[in-house]
């Protein structure tokens, strides 16, 4: 099974001296399972950016103990620099990127902020996602007056109090540390060293002042030229071209031009092509023609099939036949969405289009639900095994064990259970687009058919044996019927299948 992944961008308060940041990097990769993907330091905002992944818990640490390093050898009472501060390490976002949602995004910051309060003597701030009041989901909000506004207002603003920590600022700061989605930090240089200019481009395209939704942005002056300095924090709804465009126009009103540009950290790539796009004017685009795109698909899909396929042949007990009757289901989703596909867009099948498409729609809802239902299966299983594991010698022991083994045992059916009913639901509209569909698909419909049939078979074993020394509690036997339910529905829709495809195709399904 794949690990949950989460990248985190701290940005620390130092750009000019090499050997504190090596200092606070050799912190972060100190700790296993997490890895620098990039680093990028300047020496005019006297500020150094670093995107981290890895292990949601591992990340946290190794976060943790750089900010601890930054705080031992940054002094804010000392630090000159073009970019907003208000501490050593000044603010720490976290990204949800695989299998991890925002909800635990949200708790690992508002788990680190409190640490770092109780550690550290850091008062931490909550921002984004991770905000407890609405005034403090703008970062800007919480930097207002920077460092030295914010050492005088502490002590006596009720409002600029800290969400955990002292009320008070030593020389490391105070640590803003929140949950977003992915944002660009992009930079734009222009041919003048009028820093007023890059002011006010910034003020006409900045959303705060009137400006492009989901853009920030001030003017500063960097190596000699006048730079407007952004985040651009949703780019499929404000893209990096238009925002390009609207400052090269404001550049031309004010006599100037754009030098240059940079990106600090990463960017997604789907935001570069979408400007490769804008600017190439190409019609009717699909990211899959890019070739690295259809590269890394087909590789992922290998890649996810085949660990599951080890996972399931290794010495664990997990995942086992719940799991695989949902992995058999998905296949039988993804088979039907396919057949559906090639069924649109053909003449001979016009007066079924819109049908195929809504099938098409139902089939992908489910295959997303029951690759989910995979790892559920796991999960509840795992939770079931801790329950036996649980302490017995006294007479409470006992008692708390036996009331754990019950509740996950019913946790361990409905996981099966839920798949068994998704199962059918895939087999109806298998034996739908069977009945309808492109006929020249028509075996991958009844292969759909005959997956979601066997998956049904299996869930239904798996509920079985969950249950089966509680054949005697109401709550199982409410499931154990509804597995019967289901079987004799899924016999009486195969049935259909099976003459749908004798029907049409003259093809005879077991």
């Amino acid at each position: 099974m794949t690990l949950p992944l989460v990248e985190c961008i701290p940005n620390y308060s130092e750009g000019r001296r090499p050997e504190v940041v090596e200092q606070i990097a050799a912190s972060i990769l100190a700790i296993p399972n997490v890895r620098i993907l990039d680093r990028h330091s300047d020496v005019d905002h006297n500020r150094t950016v670093v995107t981290l992944l890895g292990d949601p818990q591992a990340v946290s640490e190794a976060v943790f103990r750089s900010i601890a390093k930054a705080a031992e050898l940054i002094d804010l009472n000392k630090h000159e620099g073009e970019h907003p501060r208000i501490g050593a390490t000044d603010v720490v976002p976290f990204v949800p990127i695989r299998d991890i949602s925002m909800s635990e995004c949200v708790e690992l910051a508002r788990s680190l902020g409190k640490r770092v309060a109780d550690e550290l003597g850091i008062p931490a701030y909550l921002y984004e996602e991770a905000a407890q009041t609405p005034e403090r989901v703008n970062l800007e909000n919480i930097r207002k007056g920077q460092y030295e506004g914010l050492k005088k207002e502490i002590q006596k603003d009720p409002s600029r109090k800290p969400d955990f920590g002292p009320a008070a600022l030593g020389s490391a700061g105070a640590t803003v540390i929140g949950a977003r989605e992915a944002l660009i930090a992009f930079n734009v240089y222009l041919n003048t060293d009028d820093v007023s200019v890059a002011k006010a481009i910034a003020k006409t395209i900045r959303f705060s002042s009137g400006g492009l939704r989901f853009v920030k942005a001030m003017g500063v002056l960097v190596e000699g030229r006048a730079q407007v300095s952004m985040n651009l924090t949703n780019f499929r709804k404000t893209s990096i071209a238009l925002v390009v465009e609207t400052i090269r126009r404001e550049a031309q009103r004010y006599g100037t031009i754009i030098h240059h540009s940079e990106l600090v950290g990463l960017v997604p790539q789907e935001a570069l092509v979408d400007a490769a796009v804008w600017y190439t004017q190409l019609d009717q685009f699909d990211p899959l023609q890019v070739l690295e795109n259809r590269l890394v698909s087909a590789d992922q899909t290998m890649s996810a099939d085949y660990t599951f396929l080890d996972d399931l042949a290794s010495d664990q007990p997990t995942p086992g036949g719940g799991s695989a009757a949902a992995f058999s289901a998905a296949e039988a989703a993804a088979l039907t969405a396919m057949v559906g596909r090639v069924t649109q867009g053909k003449k001979k099948y016009e007066s079924v289009e819109a049908e195929a498409k809504e099938i098409v729609a139902k089939s992908e809802a489910l295959r997303e639900q029951l690759t989910q239902a995979i790892k559920e299966d796991a999960a509840a299983f795992d939770h079931l095994m801790s329950a036996f594991k649980l302490p017995k010698e006294t007479e409470e022991e006992k008692a708390t064990r036996t009331l754990a083994i019950h509740e996950a045992s019913i946790m361990a059916a409905q996981a099966p259970l839920e798949t068994a009913r998704m199962s059918l639901d895939v087999l109806g509209l298998a034996d739908r687009i069977a009945q309808i569909g492109n006929l020249n698909a028509i075996t991958d419909a009844g292969t759909a058919g005959a997956l979601s049939r066997a998956a049904v078979s299996a869930a239904g074993a798996n509920v079985r044996i969950n249950l089966a020394n509680m054949q005697d509690d109401s709550q199982a036997a409410r499931l154990l019927n509804e597995v019967d339910e289901i079987e004799t529905s899924t016999e009486a829709k195969y049935a259909d299948l099976k003459n749908r495809l004798k029907e049409r195709a003259n093809i005879t399904l077991l």
